[in-house]
């Protein structure tokens, strides 16, 4: 059985969150009004405080992606992976990944911005399993529906330990690499934690628990 290394996306392996760059980017293309920016600072701020409302978070992310069609939708995504996403690129946790598939270790990356967006920002880095929030497509358009329980704090420790169920694989020997406090149920189940460019309150976590603190800036 192969060693499991598993990866938080945002502000992780990204210098930067892929779903708040989603949002300026398309206030940029006027997809969105301004205030949706506003919206979006205003959810960003209460996931960094701890207080996020992932439900209002999701159904607020879902409004573009159900009020535009899919052609559309695929168009602006290729513009915003180009635009936003590959300079925020972390070459060094690009090139943790990279040695760890050429090792013969099973790569993972979780996150709780959703699979539309994150499908592709995934294949840049080679990673073929994504555990995302997941959101319901029916006739090649967005219901507006959350598929399953959001990949978020808990839910994203549900999520993971179901597709390592289905994978034989042992949480209790995996790796974790994550910047937010908000995957500390994910971060207390496996072997090796490993914060990246963490945030405050999990920094102080790391060192109180004396857990790898790296850098991928």
């Amino acid at each position: 059985m192969s060693k499991l290394q598993i990866f938080d996306l945002d502000n992780t392996l990204l210098e930067g969150d892929s779903d708040r760059n989603w949002g300026i980017f398309l206030a940029e293309k006027k997809v969105v009004e301004s205030s949706y920016l506003d919206e979006s600072e205003k959810f960003y701020k209460n996931y960094y405080d701890g207080n996020l409302d992932i439900d209002g978070f999701l159904s607020f992310c879902l409004k573009p992606l159900v009020s535009n069609s899919m052609e559309t939708l695929l168009e602006l995504r290729d513009e915003y992976i180009e635009k936003k996403i590959k300079p925020i690129i972390t070459m060094s946790g690009k090139k943790v990944i990279n040695e760890a598939i050429k090792n013969g270790e099973t790569v993972v990356i979780a996150t709780a911005t959703n699979d539309f967006l994150t499908k592709p920002i995934a294949e840049l880095f080679n990673v073929s399993t994504l555990i995302a929030t997941e959101f319901e497509i029916k006739n090649n358009s967005f219901t507006g529906n959350v598929v399953d329980i959001p990949c978020f704090r808990e839910g994203k420790l549900k999520k993971v330990e179901k597709w390592v169920q289905e994978n034989n694989f042992n949480l209790s020997e995996a790796t974790f690499y994550s910047d937010s406090f908000n995957d500390l149920p994910l971060l207390e189940k496996v072997k090796y934690p490993i914060i990246v460019d963490g945030d405050d309150k999990l920094k102080e976590i790391g060192n109180n628990n004396h857990w790898k603190c790296v850098s991928f800036r």
